[in-house]
């Protein structure tokens, strides 16, 4: 696997090699000794799954205090451009954000530490992903930041669809009103 760190510190774009013939393809999704290796040991204890059609927008979600969590993502089936958001108060990429497609097609994987909000907009017409977390769901510590704030500049490509979103995602803070991380 490449593993490319982004122009924010530790958020890492992951490309593995992918062996095709005519049979179809055969890859290494994860191996926790050259994750180590590049990245360091995260000890991920949770995978996760979600199916969504085009146009949906989940996040920007994360998890506070003790319950923070590090994910690995990626795509098996369809497209999403995928986000993350430095929410880390004294870091000097403050605000800034990272996207990237991952898609079925570029097997592409994105890792996403703790102190970042994470959310993703489905540009096929249905897309599958998964993603690792490295802490389990606490209801309680649940939190997020609006996916269309315009202090973030996300160039979310949401021309000429009909974006669905949660309720609790409408209702979510702009970031100047968030809880962060120091």
């Amino acid at each position: 696997m490449e593993y490319r760190e982004t122009e924010i510190k530790g958020v890492y774009v992951i490309e593995p090699r992918v062996f095709t013939d005519d049979r179809g393809y055969f890859m290494e999704a994860f191996k926790q000794a050259d994750f180590d290796a590049h990245i360091g040991h995260v000890d991920f204890i949770q995978d996760n799954e979600s199916m969504s059609s085009r146009g949906v927008i989940r996040g920007l979600h994360y998890q506070k205090g003790d319950f923070a969590q590090a994910k690995l993502v990626r795509v098996i089936k369809g497209r999403v451009l995928d986000v993350a958001v430095d929410i880390r108060k004294c870091s000097p990429t403050f605000g800034r954000h990272v996207a990237v497609e991952l898609s079925d097609a570029n097997k592409l994987q994105f890792f996403i530490p703790r102190g970042f909000a994470h959310g993703f907009l489905v540009l096929s017409d249905v897309a599958i992903f998964t993603y690792k977390v490295d802490n389990v769901y606490a209801p309680q510590a649940e939190a997020g930041i609006r996916w269309d704030d315009p202090a973030l500049g996300i160039d979310w490509p949401v021309e000429g669809m009909d974006i669905l979103t949660s309720a609790k995602d409408l209702k979510a803070p702009l970031l100047r009103d968030a809880v962060l991380f120091d």
